[in-house]
């Protein structure tokens, strides 16, 4: 599934920080994910508690 800068997103898992599975936030990346991210999408918005996480797209929902 294709995403893009600003959209909301569930996390359903999180290898990157596992707090993140279960919460939403919001896509950072104005391109696909490359290779400088292991082919993951930056999302922030998490928590407070939570910086923006390095996430795969499948572990993510439209939310």
């Amino acid at each position: 599934m294709p995403f893009k800068a600003g959209d909301k997103v569930r996390i359903v898992s999180c290898e990157d920080d596992p707090r993140a599975a279960g919460r939403t936030g919001r896509i950072v990346d104005e391109v696909p994910p490359g290779p400088l991210t292991g082919g993951r999408w930056t999302v922030n918005g998490i928590s407070w508690l939570i910086g923006p996480v390095l996430v795969h797209t499948h572990e993510l929902r439209p939310a």
